[in-house]
């Protein structure tokens, strides 16, 4: 139970100026409550009802909730108490409450939010294919949404954000176990031509015809995530590197089948790839085995 809040009256010298006497909406909300981190926002309500009003009124215009600021496990009671009355959310990030969130809990927040662009949950797995229905249904401009390893996001829950998420930019589905290659064959032909970043490291049913799709379909794709995708091989490195011209970062540790071949396309363009090309790898070899880094003419 919370301890009883003190009064905030009491005496006071001749000119002094209590904080709660500076005008709330000009000065204590966008320059003192701002920043204040949510952790001791959540000790100031306790101070008075006058300042249990501040806090709320600051909270109710709030912009962006990230969770790992009020610490790395947050109450169910205190999650409520901080989302009551915020109706502006444009960023919210939950992975401190993935033990416990559920449905129950998030869909009211995406209700009264209906302008998020940016939602986190990663490793919430007591969600289900009703939040993210919640979330695709009443958060058109969202753009940035994380449900990496939420292994109940399956082909159904994908296709219906494909189909009512239309300036969704960057998606991470790393370890969505569920998801074949039709539920991304089906994501780059509904939304590819917005897709800037893709995870989907940690899929061993995603393969060639996914990555192929992705790359015909997604002109401004920039950064994919492609690690420990077992089926992935070089053709569709080949395809990305044909029609991805704006791809920046390509990560494919793990991906037994492709090869070095594949990937030098993207090497001469400047694309950023987590595996070393084979003369490096043996040069970093020789060295540890020799003692020492030996001279290669590489321009030979």
């Amino acid at each position: 139970t919370e301890p009883p809040m003190e009064r905030s009256g009491g005496e006071r010298e001749p000119g002094a100026v209590r904080l709660l006497d500076l005008p709330w909406e000009d000065v204590l909300l966008p320059h003192v409550l701002d920043r204040v981190p949510l952790c001791q926002l959540l000790r100031l309500q306790r101070v008075s009802r006058a300042f249990r009003a501040l806090v709320q009124l600051h909270l109710a215009g709030l912009r962006r909730f990230d969770a790992a600021q009020v610490g790395p496990q947050i109450p169910r009671a205190a999650l409520a108490r901080l989302l009551r009355d915020a109706e502006g959310l444009q960023e919210l990030a939950l992975a401190p409450c993935h033990e416990w969130l559920s449905d129950e809990d998030l869909v009211p927040v995406l209700a009264r939010n209906p302008q998020l662009r940016s939602v986190a949950l990663a490793s919430c797995g007591q969600l289900s294919r009703r939040a993210l229905g919640a979330l695709a249904e009443g958060c058109p401009r969202l753009q940035r949404l994380s449900l990496a390893h939420c292994d109940w996001v399956d082909g159904l829950a994908l296709r219906g954000l494909a189909d009512r998420c239309p300036a969704l930019e960057e998606l991470d589905l790393t370890a969505c176990r569920q998801l074949k290659d039709e539920a991304i064959v089906y994501l780059a032909q509904r939304r590819g031509a917005g897709l800037r970043s893709l995870s989907l490291a940690v899929n061993a049913n995603v393969g060639d015809a996914a990555v192929q799709e992705l790359a015909r379909n997604c002109p401004q794709l920039e950064h994919l995530d492609l690690t420990g995708c077992l089926r992935v091989g070089s053709d569709s490195v080949r395809t990305l590197a044909e029609y991805c011209p704006a791809l920046r970062s390509l990560r494919v540790r793990h991906c037994h089948h492709v090869a070095e071949s594949s990937l030098s396309r993207l090497r001469k363009r400047g694309v950023d790839i987590d595996v070393e090309p084979p003369l490096h790898q043996a040069l970093v070899l020789l060295q540890d085995m020799a003692g020492f880094a030996p001279f290669v003419n590489l321009q030979v």
